[in-house]
C-alpha cells in the first residue's frame, strides 16, 4: 500500500509539472514579421513576447491553449499540439496589448516597432541560455549597441560596483526602473582612473538576472518624460511574472591564466604573481593553470493568485567569484578583478482586488561580501617589518547592501482612465573593511584589520501617474499627467578610530602636530646639504589601502524633489505619430528647472518607419557629490602622495575658486528608421547630445602650503561642456529551414564625443582638467562598438558564436604618455543540448582565444599599476564554463 501511495504522488507530481516547449514565428498577412507580439499560456500569467525577428519560445503544460495578442490585430488562440506552431495575425484596428510595458511611451496601445524612439528589447532567458556571463553589466556589455561597462582594479569601491553607461555619458545620466518605478542609485563615488571618473551610478549587478523577465533600454535623452538621470536613456527592468513553474541553473566556470600577446622580452607573460592567502607577501609562487573560479545557482518559482490574474513570483541568486590575478609591476603585485560573493533575493508580486483593480508590489535584497587589492606596501615608511617583512598587499574588502520595496495600485475608472498610485523604497549600504593592512603609525602594537567605515544613500519615491486614450481622436490620442515626490538622503559614517588617527610615539592620537610626532624611519634619500631635505620620514597613520572615515568626514544631508509632468500621444493618420512631454521639477537645494520633448514617427510604408525627436534635459548634482569627502593616498610608479578629496561647500573648495555645483544641462536629438522585409529587420539612430556644465573630478592642486596635512587636494567641478555624435544600428535576420533555425544579428554603435570648453576659470588648465583628467571621459565614449552574433538550432541542439569589435581606447599615464589600446575582436562560443524535458547542458567560452587589451610600457605608469587599464573587454582573457538549466 505504501508503494502504491509513493507511486500515485509521484505519478500526480509528474502530471503536475509536466510541460513542453513551444516554439515559432509570428507574421502580419503580408508576411512581416512581428516582434513584442506577446503570447500567453491561457488561463495562467505564463507569457512571453516575440522578439526582434518575431520568434518566441515558451514552455506549457500539455494541454494548454495559447494566446496571441498584438496591438491592432485580432487575438488569435491555438492549441499547443504542435513542438513548432507559426501564427499569422490579422489586422483588425481594436486589439489591445495586455500588460506589456514599453519605456519611452505611457500609451499602452505603443509598440516597440511603432514607437517614436529607439527602444531595445532584450529577452534576458535568450541571453543568459547562450552566455555565461554572471551579471547583467556584462551581459548588456556584449547585446547592447551603446551600453558600456568596466571591470576595475585598484579604484576602491569602483572594483566591487561595475560602473556602466550609455552612449559614453555619465552613469549617472543613465536612469533606471523596475517595472516602470525608479531605482535608488549606489552610495558610491567612482574615483581614481574609473570609466564614469566622480559620477555615482545605479548598480544592475544587484539585481539578479534570473528575476528578470526582460530588459528595454531606451536610447534616447527622456528626463523630460521620467526627470533627473535620464539624459543619455533609460534602462527598464520588466521582471518574471510567470507561475507553476520552478526554472533555474548551476553554473560552474574559470579563468585561463596565461596572458599572452603584446608583452616584451623578459617580461612575466606566461608566470602568474601569487601571493598569500591574506594578499600579503612578495612570492610569486608556482604557476597556475586557472584562477577566478565561479559558482552560481540561481532559481524562479512562481504561484498563481486568485482566478483573475494574481501570481506571486519569487528568485533567488547565489554567487562566489573567485580574483583573478594578472602580471603587474614591482609596485602593485597584486592586480586582476576582485572576489565576490553575492546572495539575491528578489519577489514580484500582482493581486487582483476586482476586474479592474490590483495591488502589485515588488522589491528585493542583495548581499555581497566583496575583497579586492589594494596597492603593494614593499618597503620605507609605510611597512613594519616585524609584522610584514618585505612588505605587503593591503585588501580593500566590502559588504555592500541594497534593499528595495515598490508597492502601490494599479486601476481603471469606468470612463477609462488608468490609474497607478506607488511608493518606492531603495536603501544602498556601502560598508568597507580593510584587512591584510597596518596603521604604521602604530608600529608593532598595529592591528592588522580596521573596520573603515563607509556611506548609505537612501531614497523614496511616491508616484501619482494617470493616462487616457482616445480613439475617436483622429486616429487615437493618448493623454497622461502625474505627479511625483521624491526625498534622498546621503551618509558617511566613521569608521575604527585606527582606521583613520595618526598615532604619536607613546600610541595617543595626534591632536596637536606642533605638541606630538609620528614615528619615523631614516629617510634614505636625506641630503644634508639640502635645507630642505629631512634625516627622516614620519610614518603615516590611517589603514594603509584605504584610509577609514573619521569623524571629519561624516555626512547626514537630504534634499525633497516635486515633479510635475504631462505627456500626450497623437496618431494624426495611422501612418503619422506626433507626442510631445514636459516636465517641471523642484529641488530644495538648488532650484526649479523645466524641460520638454517631441517626437514623431512617420510610416512611410508598410515596411518602412522614420522617427525622429528632440529635447531638453538636466541632472541635478547628486548628494554625493556635493558633500562627498576623502582623504587618500594616491599610488604611481614615482611613490605616494597624500590627497585630499574635499566636498563642495568646504573652506578649502573656496579657497581654490571653485564654485558652487550646479545642474548639468543637455540637448538631445535623434533621427532614424525601421525597416522591416520578411525574416529581416533593422533600425538605424543617429543622435546628438551636448551637455552643458558637465560634473566631473578635477586633476590634483599642490595643497601643501594650506597645512591641511596634505600635499594635494582635489574637487568636484562643473567642469566641462561636451557634444556626443553617434549612430546605433540593429541588423537581424531569422530563417526557419526544414528542421533548423537560423537567426544573426549585427548590433553596432558608432561614437564621437568632443570637449567643446573646459571651464576653469583662473585655474590652470592642465591641473584643473588637463590631458590625463580629458583621456579618461574619452574613454567613456569608445568610438565604436560592433557585436555579430549567430545562432544555430535543431531539435535538442542549440550554438552560438559571437564576435565583438572594442575600439581604439587612447589613454595618458602618470608619466604624461599615451597608452593606446588597439582594437580588438573578442570571440564567445556556446553549446546547448536538451538533455531531458526538464534539463538543458550548455559549454562555452567567452573570449574564447584568450584575447587581452595591449600591453602598456614597463615604466609601470597606467592607472592601475597592471599592465593594462580598465578597458571595455576587461584584463583577465578567456573565461570556460558549463551550466546546467532546469525547469519544471
Amino acid at each position: 500500500m505504501k508503494k502504491f501511495t509513493v507511486l500515485v504522488f509521484i505519478l500526480n507530481i509528474t502530471f503536475l509539472f509536466a510541460q513542453k516547449e513551444i516554439s515559432g514565428v509570428v507574421k502580419d498577412h503580408n508576411g512581416a514579421v512581428l516582434p513584442g507580439v506577446n503570447i500567453m499560456e491561457k488561463g495562467t500569467n505564463n507569457g512571453v513576447s516575440t522578439d526582434i525577428q518575431g520568434g518566441y519560445i515558451i514552455k506549457v503544460k500539455e494541454g494548454a491553449v495559447l494566446v496571441f495578442s498584438y496591438v491592432g490585430y485580432t487575438n488569435t488562440e491555438k492549441n499547443a499540439t504542435s513542438g513548432v506552431i507559426d501564427i499569422t495575425m490579422n489586422e483588425n484596428g481594436g486589439q489591445t496589448l495586455k500588460d506589456v510595458v514599453i519605456v519611452g511611451s505611457r500609451n499602452t496601445k505603443r509598440t516597440v516597432v511603432n514607437s517614436a524612439v529607439p527602444i531595445d528589447i532584450i529577452n534576458i532567458k535568450d541571453v543568459t541560455t547562450q552566455s555565461g556571463k554572471l551579471e547583467i553589466n556584462q551581459l548588456l556589455q556584449y547585446i547592447a549597441p551603446s551600453f558600456n561597462a568596466n571591470k576595475q582594479s585598484g579604484s576602491d569601491g569602483a572594483d566591487h560596483v561595475d560602473p556602466a553607461s550609455l552612449r559614453g555619458l555619465g552613469p549617472d545620466q543613465t536612469l533606471v526602473l523596475i517595472n516602470g518605478k525608479r531605482r535608488h542609485q549606489s552610495s558610491l563615488v567612482n574615483l581614481f582612473g574609473t570609466r564614469g571618473r566622480g559620477n555615482t551610478g545605479t548598480d544592475l549587478n544587484a539585481i539578479p538576472a534570473s528575476a528578470i523577465k526582460r530588459i528595454e533600454i531606451l536610447r534616447d535623452g527622456a528626463a523630460a518624460q521620467y526627470g533627473s538621470d535620464a539624459i543619455a536613456g533609460v534602462i527598464n527592468i520588466v521582471l518574471n511574472d510567470n507561475t507553476d513553474e520552478l526554472n533555474g541553473s548551476v553554473t560552474y566556470g574559470v579563468f585561463n591564466t596565461k596572458a599572452k600577446g603584446d608583452f616584451l622580452p623578459g617580461t612575466p607573460n606566461t608566470k602568474n604573481y601569487r601571493l598569500d592567502q591574506n594578499g600579503n607577501g612578495n612570492s610569486y609562487g608556482k604557476n597556475q593553470a586557472f584562477d577566478g573560479g565561479s559558482v552560481k545557482v540561481a532559481a524562479n518559482y512562481g504561484v498563481a493568485i486568485g482566478e483573475k490574474g494574481g501570481f506571486a513570483n519569487f528568485t533567488t541568486e547565489y554567487i562566489n567569484k573567485n580574483k583573478t590575478l594578472r602580471p603587474a609591476y614591482d609596485f602593485r603585485k597584486g592586480f586582476g578583478d576582485a572576489e565576490i560573493q553575492s546572495f539575491n533575493l528578489f519577489a514580484n508580486i500582482a493581486v487582483p482586488i476586482s476586474d479592474k483593480t490590483e495591488f502589485y508590489a515588488f522589491g528585493g535584497r542583495n548581499y555581497r561580501d566583496t575583497d579586492a587589492y589594494a596597492f603593494t606596501r614593499n618597503d620605507g615608511e609605510r611597512v613594519v617589518e616585524s609584522i610584514y617583512p618585505g612588505g605587503y598587499t593591503p585588501r580593500i574588502t566590502s559588504n555592500i547592501i541594497d534593499n528595495s520595496l515598490a508597492a502601490g495600485f494599479r486601476t481603471q475608472t469606468a470612463s477609462g482612465w488608468k490609474i497607478d498610485i506607488s511608493n518606492t523604497y531603495g536603501k544602498n549600504l556601502f560598508h568597507y573593511y580593510i584587512k591584510g593592512t597596518i596603521n604604521a603609525s602604530l608600529e608593532a602594537a598595529s592591528p592588522t584589520e580596521f573596520d573603515a567605515g563607509g556611506h548609505t544613500l537612501t531614497q523614496n519615491t511616491t508616484n501619482f501617474d494617470f493616462s487616457k486614450n482616445y480613439d475617436s481622436v483622429l486616429s487615437g490620442l493618448n493623454i497622461a499627467f502625474g505627479a511625483e515626490y521624491r526625498t534622498e538622503r546621503f551618509t558617511i559614517f566613521a569608521g575604527d578610530e585606527g582606521s583613520y588617527a595618526t598615532y604619536d610615539t607613546n600610541g595617543r592620537p595626534i591632536t596637536d602636530p606642533t605638541t606630538q610626532n609620528a614615528p619615523t624611519i631614516p629617510n634614505p634619500d636625506y641630503d644634508p646639504s639640502d635645507p630642505t631635505s629631512s634625516p627622516t620620514i614620519p610614518r603615516p597613520g590611517g589603514s594603509q589601502g584605504f584610509p577609514g572615515y573619521s569623524p571629519l568626514n561624516t555626512v547626514d544631508k537630504g534634499r525633497t524633489n516635486l515633479s510635475l509632468y504631462t505627456d500626450a500621444e497623437l496618431d494624426i493618420t495611422d501612418a503619422f505619430l506626433i507626442s510631445g512631454a514636459v516636465r517641471f521639477e523642484n529641488y530644495s537645494d538648488f532650484g526649479s528647472t523645466l524641460n520638454g520633448k517631441l517626437a514623431m514617427r512617420l510610416k512611410a510604408s508598410k515596411n518602412i518607419n522614420f522617427r525622429g525627436s528632440i529635447s531638453t534635459g538636466f541632472r541635478a548634482p547628486s548628494l554625493a557629490q556635493i558633500y562627498y569627502n576623502l582623504h587618500f593616498t594616491n599610488f604611481n610608479a614615482s611613490g605616494a602622495t597624500e590627497v585630499l578629496l574635499a566636498p563642495n561647500n568646504s573652506p578649502v573648495t573656496k579657497a581654490f575658486g571653485i564654485q558652487k555645483l550646479n545642474e548639468e544641462k543637455a540637448v538631445n536629438a535623434s533621427l532614424g528608421f525601421t525597416a522591416n522585409f520578411g525574416d529581416f529587420t533593422a533600425t538605424v539612430d543617429g543622435y546628438f547630445i551636448k551637455v552643458k556644465n558637465r560634473i566631473v573630478l578635477t586633476g590634483y592642486f599642490d595643497a601643501a602650503s594650506l597645512n591641511i596635512g596634505v600635499a594635494e587636494a582635489q574637487f568636484f567641478v562643473n567642469g566641462v561642456d561636451t557634444k556626443t555624435t553617434g549612430l546605433d544600428l540593429v541588423l537581424a535576420w531569422k530563417k526557419k529551414l526544414g528542421g533548423s533555425l537560423f537567426s544573426a544579428t549585427l548590433v553596432g554603435n558608432i561614437n564621437n564625443m568632443k570637449i567643446d570648453n573646459v571651464k576653469n576659470g583662473n585655474l590652470p588648465e592642465e591641473t584643473f582638467f588637463g590631458r590625463r583628467e580629458r583621456a579618461f571621459l574619452l574613454a567613456s565614449a569608445p568610438k565604436n562598438k560592433f557585436g555579430l552574433n549567430l545562432n544555430y538550432a535543431r531539435q535538442k541542439f542549440d550554438a552560438g558564436l559571437a564576435f565583438t569589435h572594442f575600439s581604439k581606447v587612447v589613454l595618458v599615464d602618470y608619466g604624461d604618455e599615451e597608452d593606446i589600446y588597439h582594437d580588438r575582436i573578442v570571440t564567445d562560443l556556446t553549446l546547448g543540448y536538451q538533455l531531458t524535458k526538464s534539463l538543458k547542458l550548455s559549454v562555452g567560452s567567452n573570449n574564447l582565444f584568450n584575447v587581452y587589451p595591449t600591453k602598456q610600457d614597463e615604466q609601470g605608469n597606467t592607472e592601475a599599476g597592471g599592465y593594462w587599464d580598465a578597458v571595455q573587454m576587461g584584463f583577465s582573457g578567456a573565461y570556460y564554463y558549463a551550466r546546467l538549466g532546469f525547469t519544471f
